[in-house]
């Protein structure tokens, strides 16, 4: 079963990296359009659809970015968490008088 309780840091963090990343390049995008303006671009009903279009993307972006930050929020603490019962459970393993036979609690 150890076999199975793996967890790559280095993976975790470049994961997260590349959350931000996506995050900074939403934000990036959203800037860009914020100034952009539909008017003009043909009949009025074609100017509405488009302006339609232009709010929706703001909402879908703002939240597809909120939700990247969580997870990647998410991601960090999980990690945190791992490596600080992996490290309490190395601790325990290698006290003195310990066997394998021996139980061992990991702390909550």
């Amino acid at each position: 079963m150890a076999e199975r309780l793996r967890l790559d840091a280095v993976e975790l963090e470049e994961f997260m990296r590349l959350l931000d990343g996506s995050v900074t390049s939403l934000k990036g995008l959203r800037n860009a359009l914020s100034g952009a303006t539909v008017g003009g671009l043909g009949t009025n009903d074609l100017d509405k659809a488009c302006e339609d279009f232009q709010e929706d993307w703001k909402h879908g972006a703002e939240q597809i970015g909120q939700q990247a930050e969580d997870l990647s929020k998410i991601i960090g603490q999980s990690k945190d968490a791992f490596l600080e019962v992996e490290d309490a459970l190395v601790k325990a393993l290698h006290k003195p008088g310990k066997t394998n036979d021996d139980v061992v609690e990991v702390p909550k």
